[in-house]
């Protein structure tokens, strides 16, 4: 069993928990990246070993991103829990190009299951990688920013970095 890092990096929107572990070459792939008072967040497990070295290279990419500079690295994600449909929704989300929004039904469109809106909100509220696998970048179907696990507040201000435009109501 690989042994679980974590740490608390700070960010524009609040610190963030990162979770990851080791990967053979000694880098660190993440597994988690949650916002403060994260709606289904986990608590720091008593198993886990603070690591911020670990997530080093992780936090730098971040940094950039939120500083409205992308494009300094990649970052290594890895899905330990959801359904199958879950990780579909996730893997699809991470194609969403910075600075532009999809709205529920459109994401459920381009897996392949138009109609399933309601099942892909459900999945993208279940994102155990916020910010990383922009979750932010989906909407309703009028543009308004609808539900969002670290706070709807952080998810327009994630989107005011990244330039997206947001044509509905700001927050329902």
């Amino acid at each position: 069993m690989t042994a679980t890092l974590y740490t608390r990096h700070p960010s524009p929107v609040g610190p963030l928990l990162l979770v990851g572990e080791r990967t053979p070459a000694g880098g660190t792939v993440l597994t988690g990246c949650y916002l403060p008072d994260h709606r289904r967040g986990p608590a720091v497990d008593p198993a886990w070993t603070e690591d911020r070295a670990a997530f080093a290279a992780i936090g730098a990419v971040l940094d950039a991103e939120l500083a409205g500079t992308p494009g300094r690295g990649d970052i290594v994600v890895a899905f330990r829990r959801g359904t199958p449909f879950q990780r579909r929704v996730w893997e699809e989300l991470r194609t969403i190009p910075r600075g532009s929004t999809v709205t529920y039904a459109g994401l459920a469109a381009r897996i392949g299951m138009p109609g399933a809106g309601r099942a892909v909100g459900s999945a993208v509220a279940r994102n155990p990688i916020s910010i990383v696998v922009p979750c932010h970048r989906v909407v309703g179907a009028d543009g308004s920013l609808t539900g969002y696990a670290g706070g709807v507040e952080r998810k327009s201000a994630l989107l005011a970095i990244e330039g997206a435009p947001v044509t509905g109501a700001r927050a329902r």
